[in-house]
């Protein structure tokens, strides 16, 4: 027994272990780094992206530095700076013209755009007024079948309260029975008061809709009126070639040879300040603007119901026009659509 108590310091355990649970820092930091990486790609597709532009931007930044290198080698002799100051002033007449357009247009829409909303406003508070009548209408004959009911329910208990006798009780329970049914005529007509107090209350609170921009025949005619001043610049340019140079100017990146020598080019630089003021005259050219519209709405055709811009083809010359009977006969009446005269297709309305 002495024996056995020495051996008593020993415990044994007899309970089953359990095993320990996943520790969630563990899968915490498992999707941290899935997340991490997942960011890291992100950023080095970036960084290429960004190297890509870099390398992209230092290109055109090379090219515009051999231009301006070239440019400098141009103007540093006589022979070539003449045409590079011709080059550079027949694309100044060709921007000249191209924001003379832009800002005929920019006025027009402007003009229009405070028109329609104007009406756009107008035409929502007649709505609004109609639907207001409508509304307080229905609120009235609510107010007054609701004051018709509770007036009822009033009368029918006064009446019920004044049979006090034993012998009343037959006359009471008639009256109970029509009470109970005014009750119900009554609670019905305050609903129906309640709704139509709700209802007037929303239309207060409705917000004016949304202006949704130029209507499609207002952007067709402030085109066709972008067209018609693009003529009417060409007219005013039609005996000479400028327009014609201006626009083989514009197309080109790099000066060229092709204007004559000193004094030809001084000739030329000299017609192109002239046009400049020609094209810049305000003189009479709402009217002049007016007659050419009118022979484009007869001559203009869409190709489905949402374009805006007519088609080129049937913009074309047409005998009656300006110049048919013009007896230089060098002079043409352009198809300023279809050859982008003064780059239309960026100024349109869409």
């Amino acid at each position: 027994m002495k024996a056995l108590r020495q051996l008593g310091f020993l415990k044994l355990n007899f309970r089953h272990s359990t095993p320990a649970e996943p520790d969630d820092r563990v899968l915490s930091l498992f999707r941290n780094r899935a997340e991490l990486k997942k960011a890291y790609g992100e950023l080095e597709d970036e960084i290429y992206r960004l190297k890509d532009r870099i390398k992209q931007q230092q290109g055109a930044t090379q090219r515009v530095q051999e231009m301006l290198a070239a440019l400098e080698t141009r103007l540093g002799s006589p022979e070539t700076a003449y045409p590079a100051l011709v080059f550079y002033q027949l694309r100044r007449l060709w921007q000249s013209g191209r924001e003379l357009i832009e800002q005929f247009v920019a006025d027009l829409v402007r003009k229009q755009d405070e028109r329609e909303r104007r009406q756009h406003l107008a035409e929502h508070n007649r709505k609004q007024f109609t639907r207001r009548q409508a509304a307080e209408k229905q609120l009235r004959s609510a107010e007054s079948l609701a004051a018709e009911g509770s007036s009822r329910v009033a009368e029918l208990e006064s009446a019920r309260a004044r049979l006090t006798r034993f012998w009343h009780y037959f006359k009471r329970r008639a009256l109970e029975h029509r009470i109970a049914a005014a009750v119900a005529a009554a609670v019905a007509a305050n609903a129906t008061l309640s709704d139509a107090r709700t209802a007037v209350e929303q239309l207060d609170q409705e917000p004016v809709p949304e202006f949704p921009g130029l209507s499609l025949d207002s952007r067709r005619a402030i085109n066709l009126a972008a067209i018609a001043y693009a003529e009417v610049l060409c007219l005013r340019l039609a005996k000479t070639r400028l327009v014609t140079l201006a626009r083989e100017a514009t197309q080109r990146r790099e000066v060229t040879d092709d204007y004559g020598t000193q004094k030809e080019c001084e000739a030329l630089m000299r017609d192109i300040d002239n046009a400049l003021v020609l094209i810049q005259n305000r003189a009479n050219i709402a009217q002049e603007i007016t007659v050419r519209t009118e022979r484009l709405k007869q001559v203009a055709r869409h190709r489905n119901a949402t374009d805006t811009s007519p088609t080129a083809d049937s913009l074309a010359f047409s005998e009656g026009d300006v110049l048919a009977n013009d007896p230089v006969g060098a002079a043409r009446m352009p198809n300023v659509l279809a050859e982008d005269t003064w780059d239309l297709y960026r100024i349109l309305l869409r």
